[in-house]
């Protein structure tokens, strides 16, 4: 294990789009005043009336919302629109309500919107407006679990991702943005359009197999309707989300609302949220064990670099790890190799060139193991991933073990 230096510096995260600018409201111009108001609507505002045709009064939702309100044209049919827009965004930016910041934010980039509700018991603290730390980090836990379930649906259909896919997955999560977990019951994500629609479309359908796969279940006591899921992007992953999500609480609903600016897309419905409740959990389980045990394991080419080798005594099998290179969505594996692939092995990394071996990618243990390893060859490199590689081997020397060092 590494530590980082107490007095290091943090290494800058990239920003999600809209956090570097989402106080600053947009140039009213660009905005489409429908959008405007789809917005305002869906984030709790109320229309209060205004002239048919012309503009509308909103307030801000919640107590205390009727001090402050918004003149939002429905048009840019007049001239005042312009000045009107101007004045509701400045109004917005500076409004501290979460309604507001939601709203700028779908301005800023149109994004799909992904929530999720819990209802969980009310304890003394809860009932005077405070949740505790474990209560909202379970609520964000089981999101970010459903975001990456419905990612990892966008790369291929599996009852059982394991370790694959998830670095390209991880990669698409960069760009959504998630909101503050009010009181633990209520969380938003944002998903841009441009560049995590088919997250949330995937997950819109899951959602809705699984919730189908559960009443299926319960009226006819059969699992096959799970089987059929998995085309709609059901997982193991999506189950282990959605119990996280349901443990602990009388009921949860999930919802995707579609981007104003960007419309309903094709094959999905702007539908009401699923519900779950905890009587689902036994048959999510159930689910979840049986796409576990029934994802096959994956015949495989892999292209790999040796990181880490070992066996007991000079002589013999040992073991291998590879960081994946080519050939399988998983960053490493580890396989057996017999005597004569092991020296092979250990030759192409002493000499700074990836392997590449045949067998299969082993579901047991999250395709993290390849099994029946065997045909060892060395695979030329460019120098310029030759000199990465004899850099990786000089600066992770420790980690490689000689044939003859011992458990």
């Amino acid at each position: 294990m590494t530590h980082r230096p107490l007095d290091e510096p943090l290494r800058p995260v990239r920003p999600h789009p809209v956090e570097a600018a989402w106080d600053r409201p947009p140039d009213p111009g660009e905005v489409d005043p429908a959008v405007l108001g789809a917005l305002l609507r869906r984030h709790g505002w109320q229309r209060r009336g205004g002239p048919a045709g012309r503009y509308g009064r909103w307030t801000p939702p919640g107590p205390g919302g009727s001090g402050t309100s918004l003149l939002v044209p429905e048009s840019r049919a007049f001239p005042d629109s312009d000045d009107l827009l101007g004045e509701a965004l400045q109004a917005l930016a500076r409004s501290q309500t979460p309604a507001a910041r939601e709203v700028l934010v779908g301005l800023a980039v149109p994004s799909d919107e992904i929530r999720w509700w819990r209802d969980t018991p009310t304890g003394p603290a809860e009932a005077a407006g405070a949740a505790s730390w474990a209560v909202e980090e379970q609520l964000r836990g089981a999101a970010r679990q459903m975001l990456l379930a419905g990612a990892l649906a966008t790369r291929a259909r599996a009852g059982y991702y394991g370790a694959r896919h998830r670095r390209t997955a991880g990669a698409m999560l960069e760009t959504v943005l998630v909101g503050s977990a009010a009181g633990g019951r209520r969380l938003t994500a944002f998903t841009p359009v441009a560049t995590a629609r088919p997250l949330a479309v995937r997950l819109h359908q899951a959602l809705y197999a699984v919730r189908e796969a559960i009443d299926y279940q319960r009226a006819t006591g059969g699992m096959d309707a799970f089987v059929g899921a998995v085309e709609a992007g059901a997982s193991r992953e999506l189950t282990e989300a959605l119990i996280a999500l349901v443990r602990g609480t009388e009921g949860a609903r999930v919802a995707v609302e579609w981007a104003p600016a960007a419309g309903v897309p094709e094959d999905c419905a702007d539908d009401e949220p699923v519900e779950f409740s905890p009587g689902d959990l036994p048959v999510l389980r159930e689910a979840g064990a049986r796409y576990l045990r029934e994802e096959p394991s994956v015949p495989v080419r892999i292209t790999g670099a040796v990181v880490r080798m070992r066996r007991s005594g000079p002589r013999g099998e040992g073991s291998v790890r590879l960081r994946v290179l080519a050939g399988a969505e998983v960053p490493h594996v580890r396989l057996t190799l017999d005597e004569e692939d092991y020296r092979i092995a250990g030759q192409a990394h002493l000499v700074g060139v990836p392997v590449q071996v045949r067998g299969r990618l082993e579901s047991r243990g999250g395709f993290r193991r390849i099994t029946g390893a065997c045909g060892v060859v060395p695979v030329q490199v460019d120098e310029a991933e030759r000199d990465r590689l004899m850099k990786s081997l000089q600066e992770n020397l420790d980690f490689f073990e000689e044939a003859c060092g011992g458990d």
